[in-house]
């Protein structure tokens, strides 16, 4: 099975950054999609960013936060980075690293990394 290690939360004042990594160990799974969700208590998990690894280039950003956060991967492994500019109190939340193998129909899921942001 694919297993997610994610990491790089923690608490920052507003107007600050973070920079978050994610980790695979895919054995022989294909990884075609990886990124982050984010859950606030409350609410929904909804998807922050996408980054497509081994199909087509793709990257898809929540409007909330277009302009202020980027995916990124090492080349040379399985490992992607958002890093978060401009952090605002709505940011605040567990971000949960997500991958989509091919030929798979659900996601896998990292531990979650908390990220809080102080007004």
């Amino acid at each position: 099975q694919v297993q997610l290690v994610e990491s790089g939360g923690g608490l920052v004042q507003a107007g600050g950054s973070l920079r978050l990594s994610c980790s695979a160990s895919r054995g022989k799974f294909v990884i075609m999609m990886m990124g982050w969700y984010r859950q606030s208590p409350g609410k929904q998990r909804e998807l922050v960013a996408g980054l497509g690894i081994n199909g087509p280039n793709l990257v898809r950003y929540d409007d909330s936060v277009k302009g202020r956060f980027t995916i990124s991967r090492a080349r040379a492994t399985d490992t992607v980075y958002l890093q978060m500019n401009s952090l605002q109190s709505e940011d605040t939340a567990v971000y949960y690293c997500y991958a989509r193998v091919r030929g798979g129909m659900e996601n896998y899921w990292g531990q979650g990394t908390q990220v809080t942001v102080s007004s």
